[in-house]
């Protein structure tokens, strides 16, 4: 009987599993079923963690919160943040046993110092927190989402092709959302309104749609042109673009419009060879002339009277209404409100990931609008530099900023010293993604969701590698991602 066991083992815990299954799930417990992929995940985990953090990429833009759910208001992302929590604990065991898991180069980046020194920075504003609680919340998230996204990463791109594979592996699944959001939108005759919720429930509404949309619009225009690249996979190149430009267009989002052209700004500065100085000088007379001149320029936007509508040209001139507009008054709302959080609390914050939560009273009677809600349930600052200010303080906004200033910084400088070639022209197109967000950015914020965070930080990431694969003259031979 024992050596028909140990011969047959396989498919008697098979049948045994069955047999238990059925009868938990006939008693409401069908959670059992789920250990097989349960098994499957710890596995890949320790055996193929790169594997998984490609498949974490690919399972993105089809993640679901359970929050739109309603299942009991838990804001976390179905299959993507799990994973990522079980790759950072990991990882992190790894750190703590092993030396050189993260490469010394990676780990002596100006922007990685940046990205260190954030959380650091929220780690200290837990203590005088308004919500303790949510505030460690929110620090646990950027961490598994920093450190799967940047961190595990960078040893990902050791191998450069992952850099595309994850490229399109995220395109891919995106695709498939567009296709989904784009049906359901014919089904509404392309109307504005059913803009803002037909991506559901993959994505929340159409800011977020449109935001990631654009992320990865400057790759697919180069992306027939990398190298020897299969005339069938141009081909593909050229239909995702053509489906990603669609999408872009109906999701009547402004904001990612916008960026588009500011991140076509960027490419001309490259192309002409701008130094990030002057850049820097451009920045700052364009923000003082805006100071002096701000309440004409105020009273010419109060002249614009075009709404949101379905005509896309009337939806274009209404980006500057700062009249009637209501989306574009209640952003007005949120910022005015965040300036009044760090007026009261200007070094701390009121904690990291609390503003939804305290911006209520903060509200203004001539700021409100018809969509503003006393219990201040609309959402967040929209902002990824005003929210850091409410939320963390002088110190949580300026390192935010230092963090965009110096990858744009590397980036321009980096640009230069690539010899002209697939791998420049993949940096070009990374970098135009990263730009697109960081002016978004001014008007929104996403960085607390998977779908923003893992091309934001892995595209960060790409760039550090650039910059160590290339380093300045006289500034030592070139290193390579794992060795540096």
């Amino acid at each position: 009987m024992v050596q028909a066991l140990k011969r047959h083992w396989v498919p008697v815990v098979c049948s045994a599993f069955v047999l238990l299954n059925l009868v938990l799930t006939a008693n409401d417990m069908p959670w059992l079923a789920l250990l097989p992929a349960a098994l499957l995940t710890l596995w890949a985990m320790v055996a193929a963690a790169d594997k998984l953090l490609l498949f974490i990429v690919f399972a993105t833009p089809l993640s679901i919160n359970l929050e739109q759910l309603d299942l009991g208001g838990i804001g976390i992302s179905l299959p993507t943040e799990p994973l990522m929590v079980g790759l950072t604990v990991l990882f992190l065991l790894k750190v703590a046993l092993e030396k050189g898991v993260v490469a010394p180069g990676v780990l002596r980046h100006p922007i990685t110092a940046l990205i260190i020194a954030q959380l650091v920075w929220m780690a200290a504003c837990i203590v005088p927190s308004s919500m303790p609680l949510v505030s460690f919340k929110f620090l646990l998230a950027r961490i598994w989402f920093v450190t799967t996204c940047y961190f595990m990463a960078t040893r990902l791109f050791e191998d450069p092709r992952n850099m595309q594979r994850m490229l399109w592996l995220f395109i891919t699944a995106m695709a498939g959302v567009i296709v989904y959001t784009v049906i359901n939108h014919a089904q509404h005759h392309f109307e504005q309104d059913p803009a803002h919720w037909v991506m559901t429930p993959f994505f929340k509404d159409h800011t977020s749609y449109g935001a990631i949309i654009a992320f990865f619009l400057p790759f697919l225009v180069v992306a027939p042109f990398l190298g020897d690249t299969p005339r069938t996979q141009r081909g593909f190149a050229v239909a995702m673009l053509l489906l990603f430009a669609t999408g872009l267009v109906f999701s009547y989002t402004r904001a990612a419009w916008v960026s588009l052209v500011g991140a076509l700004g960027m490419w001309v500065v490259l192309r002409v060879r701008v130094p990030s100085w002057a850049l820097f000088l451009l920045l700052v007379s364009a923000g003082t002339l805006y100071a002096v001149n701000a309440d004409r320029i105020t009273v010419a936007m109060e002249r614009n009277r075009e709404e949101s509508s379905d005509d896309l040209g009337e939806h274009v001139q209404s980006i500057s209404n700062i009249s009637s507009d209501a989306s574009n008054l209640e952003r007005l709302n949120r910022w005015n409100s965040a300036l009044r959080m760090w007026q009261e609390r200007p070094v701390f914050g009121w904690g990291p990931g609390t503003y939804m939560f305290q911006y209520a009273p903060f509200q203004s009677s001539e700021d409100r609008t018809i969509i503003s809600t006393n219990f201040g349930t609309g959402g967040n600052a929209h902002s990824e530099y005003l929210g850091p200010l409410s939320e963390q303080g002088l110190p949580g906004m300026l390192l935010m900023v230092l963090l965009v200033a110096v990858t744009v910084h590397t980036a321009m400088r980096l640009y230069p010293r690539m010899p002209a070639g697939p791998e420049r022209t993949l940096l070009v197109a990374v970098f135009l993604g990263l730009v697109t967000y960081y002016l978004h950015g001014s008007l929104n914020n996403f960085l607390d969701t998977d779908k923003a965070a893992v091309p934001f930080w892995m595209f960060t990431a790409m760039v550090v590698l650039f910059d160590l694969r290339y380093p300045k003259a006289g500034g030592g031979t070139a290193v390579s991602a794992s060795r540096s």
